[in-house]
């Protein structure tokens, strides 16, 4: 599948091009070409200085433009619309009810659509494998009566398209590892997020932070740019606690990373990404929770990108019961495993499926950490004629890693039966 990368200004020609339903207007007071303006677009003033947006249909849609400041409920009987960065502030629960369908508006840089939970707030989103709540782009054509009919695909956009929004990003007070110039500090500003916004602060002290219920959610189409080089993730994790639960996650075509750990000591268990323009999964901070049954179907660049502790704070992660396909019809991963020389991890009972020449584990010795770094029963999936040397950059095979033409680990893939992936038969042969 060939990889789409968009402009915002790009992303609104293709959801015209796309034939999307509703009527067009012109944002004008709120145009994306006025600086002041919540919507703001550099890029489309520079393109065409064109800022039209679909006109919100008030029978079927709603659109959130303010942030959450106390207890609020998003029902199912709407499609929601984000029509900005929407934060829920601390001492407020958002609740999202299971089969609602969230669509972000195009923006970039600071105004990057992107719903954000911050710390001291919860996010009480339980979907469920029948009735699964569905994070998209306006562009998205997805409607609630296909959902209620047990259908999750996209029906206009392929599940290679990214970049038409932000992502959704959840911050807690769990203890990470960061450090500046004068040393320690236990608290920093997510990426993607200004400044001058207090909402992004990530970290603090409290391992048993709750942020809230997330189960059955699918995120697509994100990962718009907020910067050179800087998109924002499918799913964001920024300290989030251990007393917050997350599970049966889905991340399609982000043109970041599909879900990221910024420290904290959350716990995740089913979790897929699928066709992720970075990273599949990545962690920092010294992350020291654990995600158990994940898939990983082809990334841009690491299938698994596991960072070290950037402070002085040292935790070790976990990552058990996974399955990789690191090469996919013409999508394939750059790196297999990328670890830092000071990552601490566990990982355990992985399967790495349609290994292709090139794609390699980085610094599969884990010499200089202060924790472990063993592979226990990780099997690859080698072409035929080809040594497990030859995967691992450093020469050396470590003593966990094996060869297989069969895996006989990994994933429970039957968890993954609600998915997008699975219904486009993306899980096959896994």
């Amino acid at each position: 599948m060939k990889r789409v990368y968009l402009s915002s200004a790009k992303v609104m020609a293709v959801m015209l091009s796309l034939g999307f339903a509703l009527s067009i207007s012109s944002c004008k007071k709120e145009g994306c070409t006025d600086e002041a303006a919540t919507n703001y677009d550099e890029k489309a003033k520079e393109d065409d200085g064109s800022c039209e947006y679909p006109a919100v249909d008030n029978a079927t849609t709603v659109r959130v433009s303010s942030n959450v400041t106390s207890d609020a409920t998003w029902s199912n009987d709407k499609v929601v619309i984000l029509g900005g960065r929407i934060t829920v502030e601390a001492g407020a629960t958002l609740t999202i009810e299971a089969g609602t369908i969230i669509k972000g508006e195009a923006g970039t840089g600071a105004n990057a659509t992107a719903l954000l939970v911050a710390r001291g707030a919860k996010l009480m989103a339980e979907g469920t494998a029948s009735a699964p709540i569905i994070f998209t782009s306006i562009a998205d054509e997805i409607n609630l009566e296909q959902v209620a009919s047990g259908d999750f695909k996209s029906p206009n956009l392929d599940p290679d398209i990214n970049g038409f929004w932000g992502g959704v990003i959840i911050l807690g007070k769990a203890r990470i590892s960061a450090s500046n110039d004068n040393g320690d500090i236990s608290e920093v500003q997510i990426d993607g997020i200004p400044t001058s916004d207090p909402n992004g602060l990530y970290g603090g002290s409290d391992d048993a932070d709750n942020s809230g219920v997330i189960k059955y959610i699918s995120i697509r189409h994100g990962g718009s740019n907020i910067g050179a080089g800087n998109e924002i993730n499918g799913l964001t994790l920024g300290g989030v606690g251990n007393g917050t639960v997350i599970e049966n996650v889905e991340v399609v075509a982000n043109q970041d990373d599909g879900i990221e750990w910024f420290g904290g000591s959350v716990n995740v268990t089913n979790a897929i990404t699928w066709n992720a323009c970075d990273d599949g999964l990545d962690t920092d901070q010294s992350w020291s929770g654990t995600v158990d049954n994940w898939i990983v179907i082809t990334a841009c660049d690491h299938m698994l990108e596991l960072d070290g502790p950037e402070g002085s704070y040292i935790a070790c992660h976990k990552m058990i019961n996974g399955t990789m396909l690191s090469t996919n019809g013409d999508a394939a991963a750059n790196t297999l495993i990328n670890l830092d020389p000071n990552t601490g991890v566990e990982l355990t009972n992985i399967a790495i499926y349609g290994i292709a020449e090139g794609q390699v584990i980085n610094r599969a010795d884990c010499a200089s950490i202060d924790c472990d770094c063993p592979f226990t029963n990780v099997q690859l999936q080698i072409p035929a004629g080809t040594e497990l040397v030859d995967y691992m950059s450093g020469g050396v095979v470590p003593a966990g890693i094996t060869a297989s033409a069969s895996p006989t680990t990994g994933a429970d893939i039957s968890a993954f039966s609600w998915t997008w992936a699975s219904q486009a038969g993306a899980l096959s042969g896994l």
